[in-house]
């Protein structure tokens, strides 16, 4: 079983650096890719810087060349580009490429543009007899929008991690949910057909002995095994919830469970003087009480004390099981209502999970360890809404 914990928790880590790797190459080949597109319209610039240079010189008479030139000059269309004379004077319209048409006319939003201009990339210079010329400009929008696209990508790819491990622990959580309530009613049909044998003997037996306390006392066992396959059979299914009195519930409980107990647990119920109206399913309710009990009894080795306490507080209704046996450690305290957790050599570790799936989904409470510390005991906290 250790080996089993270990390999699963190694396969988890596994996972969870493989998934981390792929974000990680995600990010960090956008980033590759956005810088080699930075880099390539920086080329695209000098090159353009260069062709106006050569379009401002008279000595080049090749047409074919001047043409080449103007092409050239004329192919960007998506870099914004400022030519500015050598005291930093934009030229003119014609020495500026894809600014906004409402820059153009503003001259605050013209130099703002050029300042901007300045602060991202250092100018290409045209060196020219007449005064030099200089080449300010700055990403396309194709280019800033790209900027933030490595943390868009590795937001979605994060995000569909935590959608695909929420849809598979959902699946998991089903899937065992239909195991649990398919193994329950197997269980109540398997309980059902030895019952049904064994009311047809105690009707034998009393016909022979009617007044015998032994027979009374199979009936009282009968009569719980009934209960218990009850319990069974409505698992996976919507019990029905009744306005019962929980002080009536809980103090069958008590009589019964006590009866049959070890007389070296003092056990003790504390209940309020009204009652209290609440929907539950007093099988189903009895189920979880009989769990905690027993699990209680089995933590002080038959002996010991166990005090069960009804109370309303904050518009809620808690039902206190508290023992003196040996404690949990919080590691365990975290795992206890986990589906075939057992501290116990015996058992399957289903009791605390059935238990929980009751209150919780049943009855749309909750159910968890109030305290504990190893070697003084623990407290089982039911907690019902009251309204």
């Amino acid at each position: 079983m250790l080996q089993k914990n270990l390999l699963s928790k190694l396969n988890n880590w596994i996972i969870f650096i493989l998934f981390t790797l792929v974000i990680g190459g995600v990010v960090a080949a956008s980033y590759f890719l956005i810088d080699y597109l930075r880099k390539e319209e920086i080329k695209r610039i000098e090159l353009f810087a260069t062709a106006m240079k050569y379009q401002q010189e008279t000595f080049i008479e090749d047409p074919v060349a001047l043409d080449l030139i103007l092409q050239i000059s004329e192919s960007n269309t998506s870099v914004p580009v400022i030519i500015t004379d050598s005291k930093g004077r934009i030229i003119g319209p014609e020495f500026m490429r894809n600014i906004p048409e409402e820059v153009m006319k503003s001259p605050e939003k013209l130099q703002r543009t050029l300042g901007e201009m300045k602060s991202a990339y250092q100018p290409f210079e045209i060196k020219l007899p007449g005064g030099n010329q200089y080449v300010y400009f700055n990403n396309s929008q194709l280019l800033n929008d790209l900027r933030y696209s490595p943390l868009f990508l590795g937001l979605l790819v994060l995000a569909y991690v935590i959608f695909s491990f929420w849809f598979l622990r959902t699946i998991k959580k089903t899937d065992e949910g239909f195991l649990w309530a398919g193994l329950a009613k197997e269980t109540a049909h398997q309980i059902g057909t030895p019952l049904s044998s064994m009311i047809g003997w105690v009707e034998i037996l009393r016909m022979e002995n009617e007044n015998s306390v032994g027979v009374a006392e199979i009936e009282k066992d009968i009569k719980r095994l009934k209960t218990i396959s009850e319990r069974f059979s409505k698992i996976g299914s919507v019990p029905e919830l009744n306005d019962l009195n929980l002080n009536e519930t809980v103090q069958q409980n008590y009589d019964y469970l006590r009866s049959r107990i070890s007389r070296k647990v003092v056990f003790k119920l504390s209940l309020p003087t009204e009652e209290i109206l609440i929907p539950h399913n007093r099988i189903l309710m009895s189920w979880v009480i009989e769990n905690l009990v027993k699990n209680a009894v089995d933590a002080m080795k038959g002996s010991g004390k166990l005090d069960i306490s009804v109370y309303e507080k904050n518009a809620n209704i808690f039902i206190d099981f508290r023992d003196t046996g040996s404690g949990m450690t919080s590691r365990n305290a975290a795992r206890a209502f986990k589906p075939g957790f057992s501290t116990k050599k015996r058992g399957w570790g289903l009791g605390l999970s059935l238990a929980k799936r009751v209150i919780n989904e049943y009855h749309k409470g909750d159910i968890r360890i109030a305290q504990t510390e190893v070697g003084k005991g623990s407290t089982f906290r039911i907690i019902l809404k009251s309204d």
